[in-house]
């Protein structure tokens, strides 16, 4: 019988990370509060769960891909949590945007109880999640790993080995999304240059696209700003999250992390105008005296 595997939290991620599981024939166990991401689950063959614990208790294996801390603290060691509930030796692939000190207390606490984790963070979007190609920075004891080897096969095209010590993966992480916000965060500031000064927006994208400026986060991003389309595939919020992260390390070290701090406001502005659901491109918003595209 193939391996039962549990994902704990069915966001953009997690339901790419669950789909890919089932595609490479894995008995796949979720949870998820909402309860229609769920049945839509059950509905592509999955098996939904009441709870973590319910989950916990029939896998070998638990990813969690919630979106924080607090949620990791609430769906592992909460009430109806899975680490009571998992067998000894069973492993917790702890998969949130969370900052380097609280993976290694996790670790910690997952190990007193008999259980392994692999610190985890991931990245790639969606779609990379979606097509089992996303990429994974993780650090944890080698038997953590001999333990779940096939399962971050299935869930990962890269899967980066940074260490024995938990916390390893989410310095990586933060550093990642240090990247990432500021790289969004200036992808806005050149578009809305743009506006203000009467540039063709779709001109603009092309030219930068095909020209030494162009970013990653440019490409992907810019797209949802000339559809007018701020759908959340990540958020404005997960960056005032994690930008905050980032700027909690360096602050612990004395560390001037000026460019991370500009875009950390700028989201925080964006937050605050209400519009810290949308999608992370909308802090194109807080610029003034501009007309954005209007959505298609």
């Amino acid at each position: 019988m193939s391996r039962h595997v549990g994902v704990i939290g069915l966001g953009a991620m997690g339901m790419g990370v669950a789909r890919s599981l089932l595609r490479s024939g894995f008995q796949v166990h979720a949870c998820d509060l909402r309860c229609e991401i769920l049945q839509a689950f059950v509905a592509a063959g999955g098996v939904g769960c009441a709870s973590p614990a319910e989950l916990g208790a029939q896998c070998d294996v638990v990813v969690t891909l919630v979106v924080n801390a607090a949620q990791t603290e609430a769906v592992l060691f909460g009430a109806q949590g899975a680490v009571a509930a998992m067998k000894p030796g069973s492993v917790v692939i702890a998969s949130a945007t969370v900052a380097p000190d609280f993976a290694v207390e996790l670790g910690k606490r997952i190990e007193a109880a008999g259980l392994q984790m692999l610190d985890a963070p991931v990245s790639g979007g969606a779609a990379r999640a979606a097509s089992g190609e996303m990429t994974m920075m993780t650090s944890g004891p080698d038997t953590a790993y001999a333990a779940c080897e096939d399962v971050l096969a299935a869930m990962a095209g890269k899967v980066y080995r940074l260490g024995s010590a938990h916390g390893a993966g989410s310095k990586v992480k933060i550093i990642n999304q240090l990247l990432a916000g500021v790289h969004i965060a200036v992808a806005a500031e050149a578009m809305a240059l743009g506006l203000r000064e009467g540039v063709d927006p779709d001109a603009l994208y092309e030219v930068i696209t095909h020209s030494a400026g162009n970013s990653w986060m440019f490409e992907n991003r810019v797209p949802h700003i000339l559809s007018g389309d701020y759908t959340p595939l990540s958020a404005v919020d997960i960056f005032v999250k994690d930008l905050g992260l980032v700027l909690d390390a360096a602050r612990r070290s004395k560390f001037p992390l000026p460019l991370s701090a500009a875009a950390h406001q700028m989201f925080m502005m964006a937050s605050t105008a209400g519009h810290g659901g949308e999608d992370d491109s909308a802090v194109i918003k807080i610029f003034p005296g501009i007309d954005l595209p209007a959505a298609t």
